[in-house]
């Protein structure tokens, strides 16, 4: 992308299980199938410039998922799960769970207060402090307790 500031985001990735709308905070574990990690990876000179965030995060290849679903961490559980990204095998960010803005079942509840969820349906709970730049060749990774690892080189995009 044309970017000279491109920037990983570990995240918990929140996996609908089934169609939902205008769930309550209370029963959003009803509708969760999941959880994944995400690189949310943005072009943050692009999203300064723009004012909008569907360049900044829209070009193809951005936001990878995996490895897999986690379907046996429950709500509570997931309120709770340690998240360490690595650039290079150094860790550039260590957070919990817990210390989410929103909490998940917020999150939920917010979501499909105005759209329908479908199952497969992802969203992503906010990346914790520590955001930084990678670059072509650097390797990133994402672990989140009780899930596994996410791991990603950084290719530069054919001209």
């Amino acid at each position: 992308p044309e970017t000279d500031n491109l920037h990983y985001e570990g995240e918990l990735a929140v996996v609908i299980g089934r169609i939902c709308r205008r769930v309550p905070a209370e029963r959003a574990a009803d509708v969760i199938f999941g959880y994944t990690i995400a690189n949310d990876v943005t072009c943050r000179d692009l999203q300064n410039a723009d004012g909008q965030w569907t360049r900044a995060k829209g070009y193809d290849s951005f936001c990878p998922l995996g490895p897999w679903i986690a379907t046996h961490i429950d709500l509570a559980e997931a309120g709770g799960l340690d998240l360490v990204t690595t650039v290079n095998g150094e860790p550039v960010q260590t957070a919990n769970t817990s210390l989410m803005v929103h909490s998940i079942a917020d999150l939920v509840a917010h979501v499909t207060s105005f759209t329908t969820l479908l199952p497969g349906d992802v969203i992503l709970t906010g990346t914790p402090a520590g955001v930084g730049r990678m670059l072509p060749g650097d390797e990133v990774g994402v672990t989140i307790s009780g899930i596994g690892t996410l791991t990603n080189p950084v290719v530069a995009e054919d001209a």
